[in-house]
């Protein structure tokens, strides 16, 4: 009986711009071979202090939810880069990304707008994405709710 271990792909580890004396940013993991992912990576690397927060809505300080999918995109956005502030992280440390949204086709339906809207706040750094359609979101009027994990380099 011959026993054979398949070949694993070969991993590209590409760097991020240096950051500044913090020390190294998160590092794209990019298997060789593979098409390069459009606004998200496959996996990412870091080592530092990590931030998490909770599912992120569009709703401002006085918890009204803006109007519509992609105006609640933008303000769930602008919360998050809020609260990675607070721990001193910024968009540049994000590693990971979860959408939920109540409409799979709603949120295709606007991917160039919402491609805009993600670079105003966060740039071009792209970090690992899922998205998740889910029946409904603890607030009803809520279209979509996001969390994110950053690592900020020690």
């Amino acid at each position: 009986m011959s026993v054979t271990t398949p070949k694993a792909p070969q991993l590209a580890v590409l760097q991020t711009p240096a950051e500044d004396d913090a020390g190294p940013r998160a590092q794209v993991l990019q298997p060789s071979g593979w098409p390069m992912p459009k606004g998200y990576a496959n996996g990412m690397a870091a080592e530092g202090r990590i931030v998490v927060t909770g599912g992120v809505i569009g709703w401002d300080a006085r918890e009204h939810l803006a109007d519509g999918f992609v105006a609640q995109v933008r303000q769930a956005l602008s919360n998050i880069a809020e609260i990675l502030a607070e721990a001193g992280a910024r968009p540049e440390h994000l590693v990971r990304l979860t959408w939920y949204v109540v409409d799979v086709e709603e949120y295709l339906a606007n991917l160039k707008e919402l491609g805009k809207i993600y670079r105003v706040v966060f740039g071009t750094h792209y970090p690992a994405m899922a998205l998740v359609q889910v029946v409904r979101l603890v607030e009803k009027a809520a279209r979509v709710e996001i969390e994110a994990t950053a690592v900020i380099p020690r």
